[in-house]
């Protein structure tokens, strides 16, 4: 495993993932550092894969797809097996082993009725029990990600296609993507642009949050009054503990991903943030174990 990064890598990787498509100088103002320090120094980190550039679609604007969390409570020896065939499912955006090793937790977008029985009643194997979540509402940082009021506009096939690219490279230029998509520059970038400013894609850069100091990683499952639901999303997404929020169905009606530099610390946010918000009723804590899939990419290492 890589020992944690510098801290000047820590100081740009930290800046590509609040801007994942950043350019080098807009980078080096940021880090307050020159242009071709950075690239020196993010070069390598792109290269072994270190840092890693890819895209998220939106769930709710694609009709038929369910975005849903599962919860699955397993025997500890099938806890390995069950994760790495669920990670490798492209419907699948993460799969964490949580606990002590005994509980799994995957984002999953599901696309239909089928979709749904296909991965609960035919890839769950026997002996596990599971609990759905369905993501009514979700909070990313500052970015609200919430069902539309009206239909919205049907993606191109050229959309849909810079949607699979930037997939696959979330820092890809627009020339590239315009080769990939077969349209001109100019309309890769608009088509782009407007996919950006409707929400219909987000970028993402990919990093082992241990290798920026951060050791302690959870889930929480809470129970909100359902009058400060987006309120209480709104506030724990704010937080820069926090990588996402998302309004629910299911035992509890909020979920909250949240990161700490050691369990210290986690204590900490549970105390002084967590308990001044009078509208959480209730809150299970269950610590993330392993990361085995993240933003759709697997970790190294943890699927064979």
């Amino acid at each position: 495993m890589r020992d944690p990064l510098g801290e000047t890598d820590r100081r740009i990787a930290t800046a590509l993932i609040a801007t994942p498509r950043a350019t080098w100088r807009e980078l080096a103002a940021v880090v307050n550092l020159s242009e071709r320090t950075v690239v020196r120094h993010v070069a390598p980190l792109y290269a072994d894969k270190t840092l890693r550039a890819t895209a998220i679609q939106n769930p709710f604007r694609h009709p038929g797809i369910r975005p849903t969390a599962l919860r699955i409570r397993c025997r500890g020896e099938q806890s390995t097996s069950i994760a790495q065939a669920l990670a490798r499912r492209s419907d699948i955006l993460s799969v964490d082993t949580l606990g002590g090793g005994e509980e799994l937790m995957a984002i999953v977008f599901l696309d239909g009725a089928t979709s749904r029985d296909d991965l609960l009643l035919r890839a769950l194997p026997s002996g596990t029990s599971w609990s759905t979540y369905r993501l009514l509402h979700v909070f990313v940082s500052r970015l609200d990600l919430a069902p539309l009021t009206s239909t919205p506009p049907a993606l191109s096939d050229v959309d849909s296609a810079l949607i699979h690219a930037l997939s696959q490279n979330g820092r890809a230029s627009y020339r590239e993507l315009a080769r990939q998509t077969n349209v001109s520059d100019d309309t890769a970038r608009r088509r782009l642009e407007t996919l950006l400013s409707m929400h219909a894609v987000r970028p993402v850069t990919e990093v082992d949050l241990t290798l920026l100091g951060i050791e302690a990683e959870a889930l929480l499952w809470l129970n909100v009054r359902p009058a400060a639901l987006e309120s209480t999303g709104l506030a724990l997404a704010a937080h820069p503990s926090v990588r996402f929020t998302a309004i629910t169905t299911g035992p509890t009606n909020l979920l909250a991903a949240v990161f700490a530099p050691d369990m210290n610390e986690m204590l900490g946010f549970l105390t002084d943030t967590v308990s001044e918000i009078p509208a959480i009723m209730a809150n299970e804590t269950t610590p993330i174990l392993e990361v085995v899939k993240r933003s759709g990419l697997l970790r190294r290492g943890r699927v064979r």
